[in-house]
This record gives C-alpha cells, structure tokens and sequence, in this order.
C-alpha cells in the first residue's frame, strides 16, 4: 500500500474523504478482485463495482461489444449475480480492500432501488452508493429514469430515503439539458453527481447488412466522448453545490486534470481499464508528479478553476 498523501485527498458524498480522486468506473473493473493482479486496489481513490440488481441477470447475448473510432460500443445488459450473491461472494473480498468500495445499484421500479438501498445499509464494507438512472422505468413504459428530470428527483428521494450512506447519482448524457437532471438530483437529496454515464450509438456492419451488436444500439465510452463530458461536467458543476465526479474517456493524468479544472472533485477510470489494465495506478503516478511539479499544493485547489471570461 502507497502511502497516503494529504496533497490529493477530496472530499466526495457527504463528507467522504478519498486519498486520491482516482475511481474506478462501474461495469469496467469487475468487482475489484478481477484487478488485483495488475493494481494495488488500496491506493486508489475508491472502489466503483459493477451495477447489482436485486436478482442476478444474465445480460444481453453476443456480440455485445464493438471497437469504434477511439472508442467502443458496449450492450452488455448489466450482467450481474445479483444482490444476495454479491454481499455472500464478493462483499468478504472487498472489506479486505482499504480503499472505500462503493456499490452501484440499478432498478427497473423505485421499488427496486429501494429494497437494493435497504440492504445495502445493513452490509458492512461499503462507503456509498452509487445509482444508475440510466435503466428503465418498467412501471412508465420502459423510460429510463435518467431521462426525465422528475423521475431523478424520485430515484434519488427514494435510495435516500432508505440508506444513510452517502449516495451518489449517475447521470445519463442522454438528455436535452443535463444541467435539469443534475439539479433534479440535488433536490431529491444526492450527496454527489457522477457523469457521464455511456452515450447511446450503434455499428453497422456493411457487408453483411446488420448491426454490429446482437442488441442494435449501446453504450458509446472511451476517448470519443471525453469532449461530451468535459462539456456536461462542467455545465452541472456551475448549477449543483454538490460534488461532481468526471466520468468519460479519461486515459491520462492529463485528462483528469481537465475534469477536475472543469469542476469534478474526482473521477472515474472506465474504458482505459479495459486497454491497460494498470491505467488507474499510472494515473495517480502521473497526479503525485503533478503536484510535485506545482510546489506541492494540493490538487483539490485546482477544482473548478476553468476561466472563461
């Protein structure tokens, strides 16, 4: 274990101190243990698993990812084991872990999210939780919940209601105004917003005439809709007095000080894992030499320090 440097601590959530702003992002690292081989998982920031539903969930058949320019397409389906299986198998693991672990959750009902925030405040190990509004509401017609700023309001109301660990809402860039989603989130009580989550897109393949993916359309990530977040991250940041966490296409420590200027307190680490499965640590490597460089100040001072004028 790296020791730790009050330089790069942040504060995220309600009051949650990281030891660095370098997350992993849900769905890209497993649940942690997959990681351990190529990272040593204490020095990070925090801890990010892949979505838990209430049931475990087989996800969508093949082909389910794509390479695109400078990106990739995923349908995976949320493939899970569900949540009594993640708190008997996976959670023991995971309390080894001195980094805060913090579980995703996802929902087809507010019931959902609600029984998943109820349980997951009785377990031991886990610093927050992360909400994925990204999913749809069965209830509605299958709207995802991310894309009508009422339906956030309710989600966020609903897990904080039932859970007194911070929660974190994820935001789906799928949306006119990011800003009416972000600040939804905030009224419906999230100690935090994390975003972007994947931007819909498919792959065509020509010859053959058909979709690339087994599930037509999925989640666009990687270093082609860094821009877009760059973008949403700031916009939410200037209208929410809560913590953002930058999410989308972050390869390099380059890349996370642009979040963090734009105003993200930390970020999240997502597609670059799946190409080098160290990238996490080189970043944070790359941040302490960032602020050696920079007469030591601590990096939380350049958060939100984008000047337009």
């Amino acid at each position: 274990m790296g020791i730790v440097d009050d330089r790069l601590q942040v504060d995220i959530a309600g009051g949650l101190q990281l030891n660095n702003p370098i997350m992993t992002a849900s769905g890209t690292f497993g649940y942690g243990n997959e990681f351990s081989n190529f990272v040593d998982l204490d020095r990070l920031g925090a801890i990010i698993v892949k979505g838990i539903s209430l049931k475990p969930r087989p996800g969508n058949p093949p082909p389910r990812i794509v390479e695109t320019s400078c990106g990739m397409l995923n349908a995976i389906g949320l493939e899970n084991v569900g949540l009594d299986n993640f708190i008997s198998e996976k959670m023991p693991f995971l309390r080894k872990i001195k980094a805060p672990v913090i579980v995703n959750i996802l929902g087809d009902s507010l019931e959902e999210y609600q029984t998943l925030s109820e349980k997951l405040n009785d377990t031991s190990g886990i610093s927050a939780i992360e909400v994925n509004i990204s999913c749809p509401n069965v209830k509605r017609g299958g709207v995802a919940f991310g894309t009508d700023p009422a339906m956030v309001f309710q989600v966020t109301e609903s897990v904080k209601s039932r859970t007194s660990r911070p929660v974190i809402v994820k935001l789906s860039p799928n949306v006119t105004d990011i800003t009416a989603t972000a600040q939804a989130a905030e009224d419906g009580g999230a100690d935090a917003i994390s975003l972007i989550n994947t931007l819909l897109g498919m792959a065509v393949d020509h010859r053959a005439r058909r979709p690339r993916l087994a599930n037509i359309v999925g989640g666009l990530s990687g270093p082609a809709i860094k821009p877009v977040a760059l973008r949403m991250v700031w916009q939410a940041a200037n209208v929410v007095r809560i913590p953002v966490i930058g999410i989308g296409g972050i390869m390099t420590v380059e890349d996370v000080l642009e979040f963090m200027i734009a105003g993200a307190s930390a970020v999240q680490i997502g597609t670059a894992n799946l190409i080098e499965p160290d990238t996490t640590e080189k970043v944070l490597d790359g941040l302490l030499d960032y602020v050696e460089q920079n007469g030591g100040r601590p990096i939380r001072e350049i958060i939100g320090t984008l000047q337009t004028g």
